[in-house]
């Protein structure tokens, strides 16, 4: 009956032991088509079945737990990730997987059923570390799969289509997961902030609005090397001194406009000596936000003044976007749904974007998309000291339940 059991601190308990489910190391390092994802799939498909799901492996090692509604109707898919970065910590991903098999079990146990199939989806990697391609699973089921990425290997050279195979999947089947969209009443994910708003906000959940998009941009000033002591300042052609002053518009510029980031996460310079002025700076630009037209934006802004400030000094310059993945908006009406279930169990509704991507940015081609965020201490995300409180976990179980019955 309801009260008799502790949600958040049997979320936790579940969570400490996929934790033990690791290489060695410090924190979880749990990689996909690995033994360690093998023995994770063995105890959340236990775990699937004692809620009463019916369990199935999908081609793309998807883990599957279904709770089939009445005869035609659609279907609700909640999920996450089972894989970790190396080194990282127990709850990224894992946690959106284990917090609705507790929802439902939590319903059932109080002999509710909701009016709809339910799946709970595990995937298998989100994070890419073992190979280069990630979010196999979601673009499988969306239809955006590219099975080029099975010839693609890892670090130890071998395929992303042996690994599976080695797992017992069949890579060749991956192609025909996809669903149709018309059955889909849309996808919850529920994950750790990873960041410190939440906790700044005093709220255990909130709600996200988009996954912000991203672009990359990999820049190269030139200019001319001399010596330090005898080349006069107003003949230096001094390529870090233009790259100081992009990195300082990224920043300015971030701050200036509302939701957008603005991050230079790699620098280096050449000939690299303490009395010798820069020849060359490279570096790279990123930019998120939620909206795609300010992250465009900001781009271009950004472009034309490294073309200035190049020009200004007598300097080259190589600018190129590398990379871009747009943004994934929110569904209104599921979010606002998801939101008056967060008032409903004491919390504000707090709206917030994501900057990290995730499982539901793909989904996104797939189907309306909604996420539960949960607070995580300091904003740690990705290292050992990863956590959520058990408190916090149950509040997002209640806010999953009351979600699943407003539906």
């Amino acid at each position: 009956m309801k009260g008799e059991r502790d949600w958040g601190r049997e979320a936790a308990d579940r969570l400490a032991r996929l934790s033990k489910i690791s290489a060695p190391g410090p924190g979880v390092t749990r990689l996909p088509f690995t033994p360690r994802h093998r023995a994770a799939l063995d105890v959340l498909s236990d775990w699937m079945r004692e809620a009463g799901l019916d369990v199935h492996l999908d081609a793309a090692g998807t883990l599957v737990g279904r709770l089939p509604g009445p005869p035609g109707s659609r279907t609700l898919l909640i999920g996450s990730h089972q894989d970790s970065v190396r080194e990282g910590g127990a709850f990224d991903g894992i946690m959106g997987v284990v917090l609705p098999i507790l929802a439902i079990e939590r319903l059932r146990a109080d002999g509710e059923t909701p009016p709809f199939t339910v799946e709970i989806l595990a995937f298998a990697d989100e994070e890419g570390v073992r190979f280069p391609t990630a979010l196999m699973g979601p673009r499988a089921l969306a239809g955006t799969f590219d099975p080029a990425v099975l010839d693609m290997t890892g670090d130890t050279g071998e395929s992303l289509r042996k690994a599976m195979c080695d797992f017992g999947l069949d890579p060749d089947a991956v192609a025909a997961l996809q669903r149709d969209p018309g059955s889909i009443i849309g996808y919850l994910e529920t994950h750790i902030e990873q960041g410190p708003v939440l906790e700044a906000e005093g709220e255990a959940v909130g709600v996200v609005t988009a996954i912000c998009g991203i672009e990359r941009h990999q820049v190269t000033f030139s200019g001319e090397t001399g010596h330090a002591g005898t080349l006069p300042m107003d003949m230096r052609r001094d390529a870090l001194v233009a790259a100081a002053a992009l990195i300082s518009e990224v920043d300015h510029r971030a701050r200036a406009e509302p939701g957008l980031l603005g991050t230079v996460g790699t620098l280096s310079i050449a000939p690299g000596a303490v009395n010798a002025v820069p020849r060359e700076a490279r570096l790279t630009v990123e930019l998120r936000a939620p909206e795609d037209a300010v992250r465009e934006q900001a781009g271009a802004v950004l472009s034309d003044f490294a073309r200035a400030i190049a020009d200004e000094r007598g300097l080259g310059l190589e600018m190129t976007r590398s990379y871009q993945q747009p943004a994934a908006p929110c569904d209104a009406a599921l979010t606002e749904t998801l939101a008056q279930a967060v008032r409903a169990v004491g919390g504000r509704g707090l709206a917030l974007p994501s900057g990290a991507t995730h499982d539901a940015s793909a989904m996104a081609d797939l189907c309306p998309i909604a996420m539960l965020f949960v607070r995580c201490e300091a904003g740690v995300s990705h290292r050992p000291e990863e956590h959520a409180t058990a408190a916090d976990m149950g509040v997002a179980i209640e806010a999953i339940c009351a979600f699943l019955r407003a539906l």
